[in-house]
């Protein structure tokens, strides 16, 4: 932050909560010894849980499945990564920035590739300011281009997800916490969201405002009605994706619905990967349309389509970014 920082003494009224804690000589190790506690419960019931698949069953499933469709799956997740490496051009044309369409979208395709493998703190950010630095932007513009490609992919999700959950609400279980009235307001909620988003660019006079020393500027509605679309179609193809894996035994509305449920709960549990979330959402609330075995060998091929192959095409590219970085910086 650019804002300076407040030189008078502070008291301890002014302390942040847990400054006590923080404090104490064996409060990181107790923080490490919690953490490491939770990520082995969570190992823990991951290999509980995967001990009661019949795992041949799933591999036998994978290998009977058309190569037909998997390839139609495999183009409309090209399809998917094409599109969402476009987000950044809304950042470019928003701040002005001058380097080249390609480039944008080439560190767009590695930060979406690693986001979606190892969380979006190292693939969604650290790597975009990794690669914008090395090709000239400064903090203050990556960080406007990088909040400008997460409004752009949040704004869509809010739209489809309040159309699924008021229209076509998924079948939830009975013992869960949100029924389909539930499902219906909060669907409602969401398209509320991105009708007021566009309102605001529509009307608003005043379009940039400065907050803790960033620039927060407000697109023409035009401009929104784009970052409506991109994002949109981009939740239509992954779940097209899906669509196709599960061989359209199961309505594409509800697939998609049970998509976004898990997107939303992978990014809440902060899982790298969504691990085990994205399989426990689908298998939860479609295992009575669909065999478990069919299940989880569809979200396999999925994970190796739209999360492994993009990772190995994303480190191979990365590593020649940053050698031609290196070589440039060299001469």
């Amino acid at each position: 932050m650019n804002a300076e920082a407040d030189r008078r003494p502070v008291a301890p009224s002014d302390q942040p909560a847990g400054h006590g804690l923080t404090s104490k000589p064996w409060w990181p190790w107790t923080k490490r010894l919690l953490t490491l506690a939770f990520f082995t419960l969570v190992g823990y019931l991951l290999i509980t849980q995967a001990r009661t698949i019949e795992w041949d069953e799933v591999f036998d499933t994978m290998r009977r499945r058309p190569l037909q469709g998997i390839l139609i799956a495999a183009a409309f997740g090209a399809a998917s990564y094409t599109l969402y490496s476009c987000f950044d051009l809304i950042g470019r044309y928003t701040t002005g920035h001058q380097l080249g369409v390609r480039q944008v979208m080439t560190v767009n395709f590695i930060s979406y590739a690693f986001n979606l493998n190892l969380g979006s703190l190292v693939g969604g950010v650290a790597f975009r300011y990794r690669l914008y630095s090395r090709l000239g932007l400064d903090a203050e513009v990556t960080t406007r281009v990088v909040a400008m490609s997460m409004l752009t992919n949040w704004l869509g999700y809010l739209l489809l997800a309040g159309l699924v959950f008021v229209w076509r609400p998924i079948p939830v279980p009975e013992d869960w916490k949100l029924d389909v009235l539930g499902l219906r307001i909060l669907g409602g909620v969401l398209l509320a969201l991105a009708f007021a988003y566009l309102v605001l660019c529509a009307t608003m006079r005043k379009r940039s405002w400065n907050i803790k020393g960033h620039e927060l500027t407000l697109p023409s509605l035009r401009l929104a009605l784009l970052q409506l679309m991109m994002s949109s179609a981009n939740w239509l193809l992954i779940s097209a994706v899906m669509y196709m894996l599960l061989e359209q035994k199961i309505a594409f509305p509800v697939v998609l619905g049970v998509l976004l449920v898990a997107a939303i709960a992978g990014v809440i549990t902060h899982v790298p990967a969504g691990l085990g979330v994205l399989e426990a959402v689908f298998v939860t609330l479609l295992s009575d349309q669909v065999s478990k075995s069919e299940l989880l060998a569809a979200l396999l091929t999925y994970r190796a389509i739209y999360y492994l192959a993009p990772l190995a095409v994303a480190t191979v590219v990365y590593l020649l970014v940053e050698a031609v970085a290196r070589k440039k910086a060299n001469n």
